[in-house]
């Protein structure tokens, strides 16, 4: 802990941070624009009964709610306007790029460079505004299902619903998008990071009022905090490994000059997938969940009480399928967005080739190989870090945000952030070396 924390200091030169006017100027952009963000998580949406609310969110939160309102920032407790958050617009982003991989047209898009890029992110913000308008719309249905909450039921709710929603929704996408390119960068993931350390503080004072009321030992909180640090530590140590394939250049003739051929290294990362896996196995585990609280405990399927009983926290069966999901989707979404046909032959192409493998297919077959074996390592620590807070969460009772999901977004983006802001410093100390040699150059002259 104690050299990450010196790495971490001298990544951010706040020295230099001071001298920079355009980083300034874009971080202060961010929290700006975070600061709007989070104020928008308090605006109530129009027609709802506060108290009947949460009354009835206090019984659903252990579902899938509970996962969404924690990316959310608790807008879903409140039923702000932002409510749906940015999920749909994550949603649409992993189908199109889902839908690379099938469909022609995108994939040749893809291959376009940036004009491809532009069209295939409009194709997203379509798919965001869909998803968003049939959530909302399922949103207004089990709000109209539970009794007292909406005021006034009605097809003129369930439009105000889908539109109020929906706007949310669209807003925090065009906001993270001006935050990447006018503020740090990592907008969308910047966003749901405010809101998971927004509602930190309300779950720690959680945590301890369970332990004033003796609800939690102390011995358990001091162990909480102990494990907590220790994850920490392990989420930096596996996000930062990677393995480092030799790509080796051959020599090259200028005139009646020979240079010497160049090395480099191709990076791979651990955990190519990052958060996606742990968020897609936890939004189909809770489903049963949410749908048996929507229909309502006695209304339900005996099938679906049973498939609901067998699916919570802390249960042998949901333990195991979690951890199936996350490896599934660990490998299944590695092999997305990485290709390594691809790489093989954008290295063939400039000349490169790693030493003792033919270049072409034999390459493309070595890096599978190396990238199968990384992922695995990669998949097994994503499945630790994600089921040993299920078990603290299943017998402390600690809150749902200490769950491995939210550890892993909150490091993960502190570490890219803490990098965005990096590439901005060496940016600046880039033009400022190159004015310095201009003024020189018009001084000798």
């Amino acid at each position: 802990m104690a050299s990450a924390a010196e790495q971490l200091a001298a990544n951010l030169n706040f020295g230099a941070i001071a001298k920079a006017t355009d980083l300034k100027k874009r971080i202060w952009f961010t929290l700006g624009a975070l600061l709007i963000y989070r104020l928008g998580t308090y605006v109530p949406m129009p027609g709802i009964d506060p108290q009947a609310l949460a009354q009835a969110f206090d019984q659903a939160q252990s579902g899938i709610i509970g996962l969404f309102n924690m990316f959310a920032g608790g807008a879903v407790g409140r039923m702000a306007v932002l409510a749906l958050g940015i999920m749909p617009y994550i949603s649409s982003s992993i189908i199109i790029q889902l839908m690379t991989t099938v469909s022609p047209h995108l994939e040749q898009l893809k291959k376009e460079g940036e004009q491809g890029r532009k069209q295939i992110n409009q194709y997203t913000r379509y798919g965001t505004v869909l998803l968003a308008t049939l959530q909302s719309y399922g949103i207004s249905i089990g709000l109209e299902g539970s009794t007292g909450i909406v005021e006034d039921p009605g097809w003129f709710f369930r439009l105000t619903t889908v539109i109020t929603l929906t706007g949310g929704t669209v807003f925090l996408m065009w906001l993270g998008e001006q935050i990447t390119a006018r503020g740090i960068g990592n907008g969308i993931s910047l966003i749901i990071f405010a809101g998971i350390v927004a509602e930190l503080p309300s779950a720690i004072a959680g945590t301890l009022e369970l332990g004033r009321q003796g609800a939690l030992s102390t011995t358990i909180i001091l162990l909480l905090i102990v494990v907590i640090i220790v994850v920490i530590a392990f989420i930096v140590f596996m996000e930062r490994a990677q393995r480092r394939l030799l790509i080796q250049y051959p020599k090259r003739q200028v005139g009646n000059r020979m240079f010497q051929g160049d090395s480099s290294h191709m990076p791979l990362k651990l955990n190519t997938a990052g958060v996606i896996p742990p968020i897609f196995a936890s939004s189909l585990l809770l489903l049963p969940t949410t749908v048996a609280s929507f229909i309502g405990g006695q209304g339900a399927p005996d099938w679906l009480n049973t498939v609901t009983a067998l699916l919570g926290h802390g249960q042998p069966l949901y333990m195991l399928l979690y951890a199936s999901m996350i490896i599934f989707f660990a490998f299944f979404y590695t092999a997305i967005v990485f290709n390594p046909v691809d790489t093989a032959d954008n290295l063939r192409k400039h000349g490169g080739f790693i030493p003792g493998i033919r270049p072409g297919e034999r390459t493309a077959q070595y890096i599978d190989y190396v990238l199968t074996r990384i992922t695995t390592v990669g998949a097994i620590y994503l499945t630790l870090v994600c089921l040993l807070p299920e078990f603290l969460i299943s017998y402390t009772g600690v809150p749902f945000y200490f769950g491995g999901t939210s550890l892993l977004i909150v490091v993960s983006v502190t570490m890219d952030t803490v990098s965005q802001v990096q590439g901005h410093l060496l940016a600046h100390q880039y033009e400022g070396l190159v004015k310095k040699a201009k003024l020189r150059g018009a001084r000798r002259r």
